[in-house]
């Protein structure tokens, strides 16, 4: 991640070094709350070295990042800073006569920056596309857009209309006061995430305890190890797992954590900044985009299911703060539906609301067996009894290889194979993982 324009130049200078014949291009990636507040700066820095702009021949990119800007700050405040962001590095740009490319580094969930592609492209802010935008497609996304040939083809229709729709015809730009009411929430957002996250004494211990984020990250179906350093708490962990692990409880907790208390903050100051936030909602694609995502992830979450997993799996002098955790679950949700006007979730969308009623209970299963796996898998005192002798008949078929056991798990035998398999069914279910 980038912090400063010498991260950039540092680059330069080594490929200058190792003698690089024909010098690739360097694209600083700015992600954390902090660094998206800096790029601006940091761009203008650079572009004001004559040096750097011949050597960039007018054409730059710069990467932002989703993932780690959420896990810092919250969903709200860093899709917020990420707007602002790139209205800021558009109008730098423009003033050294430089064109900019966006490149979105995005994930597959919503805590990620993930969501639908063209109502994605068209909530960008105005003038930042100019006819060209790169954006990351990572994880189970590759093969939901791109595994076979017609659903390739429709996502790059998909990337080009939205892009052409939003060069011809530019979404509405955000009112001084609907801005002003924005930086307001955002801040209340970033402190009630942060307080909770970061500063919470127990909160990385019930992290652990309610979630299968320890057991996820000792088994090899990551890309990468769940953490930057093997020792450290959240700040160490990195976004995949992070949002994995609330995925798999139904809970979400990344996503939605902020909203609630940015709203309310609002919203008792000045009632009549309720109906400012409706108007929000009716004419600013972006601040509609990110409310219907995360109402989205509500009807996609659970509460009851995570009450389940902290009965089975946390400690009784932690239930009160997953009771707390849950009460601000069902406050956010309530606020998000009366900014929105909806009296039930997915009001707007009932072809998806009938696909994820469809596929609970299936899901519901999953999840309860995935929380007595995890419970059988942390007792120290559990072993698994022995089977009665299977028949030769059924050992040479070819059935028997379904059932194969994983020989090099650390747990008793089954329990690995079966925390996977529920794994890998919930995130289906509701088609997010991390």
């Amino acid at each position: 991640m980038a912090t400063s324009p010498s991260d950039v130049l540092a680059v330069e200078l080594l490929q200058r070094e190792c003698r690089v014949k024909q010098a690739l291009r360097v694209v600083p990636l700015f992600e954390k709350l902090d660094d998206l507040e800096a790029a601006p700066a940091a761009m203008a820095r650079l572009f004001s070295v004559d040096w750097y702009r011949n050597r960039i021949d007018g054409k730059q990119e710069v990467m932002i990042g989703y993932s780690d800007s959420g896990k810092d700050a919250g969903r709200l405040s860093a899709a917020w800073q990420l707007y602002k962001a790139q209205e800021e590095l558009i109008k730098v740009a423009k003033e050294y006569g430089v064109k900019l490319t966006m490149f979105h580094g995005r994930g597959g969930t919503v805590g990620r920056g993930g969501g639908p592609t063209h109502l994605a492209i068209l909530s960008q802010p105005p003038d930042t596309i100019h006819g060209s935008l790169r954006v990351t497609v990572q994880g189970e996304v590759i093969e939901q857009s791109f595994g076979e040939e017609h659903l390739c083809f429709r996502t790059l229709q998909r990337f080009t209309a939205a892009t052409l729709e939003h060069g011809m015809h530019p979404p509405v730009a955000p009112k001084p006061e609907w801005r002003a009411l924005l930086d307001e929430i955002a801040v209340v957002a970033t402190e009630e995430y942060r307080s909770i996250v970061f500063k919470e004494p127990r909160f990385v211990e019930y992290f652990r305890l309610a979630t299968p984020e320890l057991e996820y990250g000792r088994m090899n179906i990551g890309s990468r190890p769940s953490k930057r350093k093997p020792s450290g708490g959240i700040e160490s962990l990195r976004a995949i797992p992070w949002i994995f692990a609330w995925t798999q409880t139904r809970f979400h907790l990344p996503v939605w954590l902020g909203f609630g208390g940015g709203f309310k903050h609002a919203i008792e100051k000045d009632i009549r900044n309720l109906k400012m936030l409706q108007e929000m909602y009716n004419q600013w694609p972006f601040f509609r985009v990110t409310i219907d995502l995360v109402e989205m992830v509500f009807a996609k979450g659970d509460p009851g299911i995570a009450a389940l997993y902290d009965k089975l799996l946390v400690s009784e002098d932690l239930w009160s703060f997953g009771e707390r955790l849950r009460s601000n679950y069902e406050e956010t949700k309530t606020l998000l539906l009366q900014i929105a006007g909806h009296k039930d979730l997915l009001e707007g969308d009932p072809h998806l609301k009938q696909r994820l009623r469809l596929r609970d209970s299936y899901i519901t299963t999953l999840n309860a067996c995935q929380a007595y796996t995890l419970k059988r898998i942390r007792d120290p005192n559990y072993h698994v009894k022995l089977r009665p002798h299977i028949s030769m008949e059924y050992i040479e078929s070819k059935a028997a290889e379904l059932v194969k056991l994983n020989p090099t798990s650390d747990y008793a035998p089954g329990l690995e194979d079966t925390l996977i398999l529920t794994m890998k069914g919930i995130a289906a279910g509701l088609q997010n993982t991390g």
